[in-house]
């Protein structure tokens, strides 16, 4: 599984068209909307992205798409919009609070369905660090982005904590479940961004 195009993203614009999408949400409650024209090719083409808010180092909101049906570029200002102010997890971000929080884009690769046995030969054809995991089992689907490895690294710790946020049992297992992973390319702010200095974005 590779990210052929995606290695070479132009990850400034992303992270330039998520911020602006939020700076534009908190007076108008929607995303922002993207002009296509003018954008390198690849913005323009369709992908799936989650964006993900952290202030003081801490999740603050994370939304995203699994399936590319839209404009990259468009994707992201709507996941970032999402991920500021519908995560339900949280309430919505406040003007106060904009200047503080770094954002990261995640761009996703095609899924991949991975046909296993039980859960043991999943774990083995799991890539620690590297691996996005979707688990589906009947009308319940949840995700983990390969970042969460950082926190979970034990791949069967990984796998019973996505379980639980899919709503089953941590050592539930069917021959209903499926499994899909992807990877990620991933853009995020520097620590040390002057979000006060960035100028407003015409995208």
């Amino acid at each position: 599984m590779q990210l052929p195009e995606r290695q070479h993203l132009p990850g400034a614009d992303l992270l330039r068209i998520a911020r602006h999408s939020i700076e534009y949400g908190m007076d108008h409650d929607k995303p922002a909307p993207v002009d296509l024209g003018g954008l390198p090719a690849v913005l323009t083409e369709p992908a799936a992205t989650f964006t993900t808010l952290r202030l003081d180092r801490k999740l603050r909101g994370c939304c995203g798409t699994l399936e590319a049906s839209q404009p990259l570029a468009t994707d992201v200002a709507r996941t970032a919009f999402l991920a500021a102010f519908r995560d339900l997890r949280f309430k919505p971000l406040i003007r106060d609070e904009a200047g503080s929080v770094r954002l990261e884009v995640s761009v996703l690769s095609p899924m991949e369905e991975i046909h296993v046995t039980d859960e043991v030969d999943l774990l083995k054809h799991l890539v620690p660090g590297t691996d996005g995991l979707v688990i589906v089992e009947g009308g319940h689907r949840a995700t983990f982005l390969p970042k969460v490895w950082e926190s979970l690294p034990e791949p069967r710790q990984f796998l019973a904590a996505l379980k639980t946020k899919c709503g089953l049992p941590d050592d539930y297992w069917s021959e209903r479940l499926e499994f899909f992973r992807y990877r990620t390319s991933l853009y995020a702010e520097p620590e040390d961004l002057d979000v006060a200095q960035l100028r407003p974005s015409t995208m």
